[in-house]
């Protein structure tokens, strides 16, 4: 929703952000705007700089996720610092300093509590409080309502960034959120109440805590109910994808994100396990990834995103080749790592030295593979990472002299297929297309233009 046009300065919280713009001594700031607040952004922007004297530029259209700080179109600008306005994953950023503002919707907070007592009568529930991070500015009121009430609820704080230290043992820091865990089980004791719309962070929360009931309360219309997302039937597509990437031989590895911390560590870990699995993978940057842009890589079997938790979840449905995880692509290439109930969409979990990295097994000889048989063709094929047949080349031999005058020219495997495809593309072909002046085009109705039926000169 739109922020009230009288309350810019609530809405925006304008105090907290010329405090960290004067505070920081910043020069040149970004403010980076959703699709659905950019209506807002020249006025916020003109009140900025009159609080902090600082340059302020706008972002309209982001690079990938609207919900991922864009630092790579604040650098452009030479930004030293973001404000990032409007719903956010709260993935930590790899360079510039950032401060969230997520716009204070409002919350009915008594609605909010009667459907929480409905939706849990027994009053020794021990229930997670999840909020969107619209609506964090209420918790603390709803908290005051409902703790007297209920002495095992447990409230969510909204965190930005990574944890200072390894988090205590029972303590939960996930999504940028922070939370004790104090019922003797761990979280498979607990249930958890989101206060939200139904969206991508709530699926990320379900499919991640998938052991704990979910419930959950909907500001826009009032109504609270219990989550039944089917979250096995949303789990059982996710692993028949997990199929479909063990079936594929040729990857392409999406960039969805530059910004978050790791990314680049996750491409390499990525591209090592597909070597390893006797896979081709190609990385491709294409912003942000639709069945247009990628139905130009006919050749790829399957895609693997690396985004931000929230904008891993893609609906593959309507795209010509699935696009999965890359937790699910280490299901499908690395024959250590078993389906345990858990599912993970922070790829920074996969990767050495995080909670869930799973080390690759040594590779066996071709001939000592065990096969097994394709639950989606029947075909056979290797179920262990096997050695390359051939030993890699070492990179300095890619370079071959192109003429006489000793140049050097790079062998690229990808573009000596893509010069042997009859259609490559949209190209300019400059110099071979004749100019022409504009002329008067045709006049009427598809069905019986003027011309019809004349010859055209």
């Amino acid at each position: 929703a739109a922020a009230p046009r009288g309350d810019l300065d609530g809405f925006y919280e304008m105090g907290r952000a010329a405090a960290f713009v004067r505070g920081g001594g910043f020069r040149k700031v970004a403010l980076q705007f959703p699709d659905e607040l950019l209506a807002d952004a020249a006025a916020v922007a003109a009140r900025m700089e009159a609080a902090t004297a600082a340059e302020m530029y706008v972002l309209g259209d982001t690079t990938y996720g609207s919900c991922c700080v864009d630092e790579v179109a604040a650098e452009h600008v030479g930004a030293e610092a973001v404000l990032h306005y409007g719903p956010a994953c709260l993935s930590p950023c790899r360079k510039l300093p950032v401060l969230h503002i997520f716009g204070q919707q409002p919350l009915d907070v008594g609605r909010c509590a009667e459907a929480f007592r409905e939706l849990y009568p027994d009053r020794q529930s021990r229930v997670v409080v999840l909020s969107d991070v619209v609506y964090a500015h209420a918790m603390g009121e709803l908290e005051q309502q409902l703790c007297p009430e209920y002495p095992n609820i447990v409230f969510s704080r909204v965190v930005c960034g990574d944890p200072p230290g390894p988090a205590p043992p029972r303590e939960v820091w996930r999504f940028g959120r922070q939370f004790p865990v104090e019922a003797p089980g761990g979280l498979q004791d607990c249930a958890m109440f989101y206060v939200g719309a139904e969206g991508l962070a709530l699926t990320s929360f379900m499919l991640t805590w998938n052991c704990c009931p979910f419930s959950s309360f909907d500001p826009a219309t009032g109504c609270g109910r219990r989550e039944t997302l089917n979250v096995n039937r949303a789990l059982m597509r996710r692993l028949y994808l997990v199929e479909r990437a063990r079936d594929a031989r040729v990857v392409g590895i999406l960039v969805g994100t530059l910004g978050v911390v790791g990314y680049l560590a996750v491409l390499q870990h990525l591209q090592e396990l597909l070597r390893q699995a006797g896979k081709r993978s190609y990385t491709l940057a294409v912003g942000k990834p639709n069945p247009a842009k990628l139905a130009n890589f006919l050749e790829v079997d399957i895609f693997v995103l690396v985004a931000c938790a929230q904008n891993s979840l893609l609906d593959s449905s309507d795209f010509y080749r699935p696009i999965v995880t890359p937790y699910e692509l280490e299901l499908a290439c690395n024959p250590a790592r078993e389906w345990t109930g858990n599912y993970l969409t922070d790829f920074r979990d996969l990767l050495p030295g995080a909670c869930a990295h799973v080390e690759l097994p040594p590779a066996v000889p071709a001939a000592e593979a065990v096969p097994d048989i394709s639950l989606i063709t029947g075909e056979m094929r290797a179920a262990h990472l096997c050695e390359p047949l051939a030993p890699q080349l070492p990179p300095s031999t890619t370079l071959a002299c192109r003429d006489q005058t000793r140049a050097l020219a790079e062998i690229s495997p990808a573009a000596s297929f893509l010069e042997s495809r009859s259609w490559r593309g949209l190209e300019q072909q400059l110099g071979q297309t004749p100019i022409s002046k504009a002329v008067q085009g045709r006049r009427g109705i598809a069905i019986a233009y003027e011309d019809e039926g004349r010859k055209q000169p």
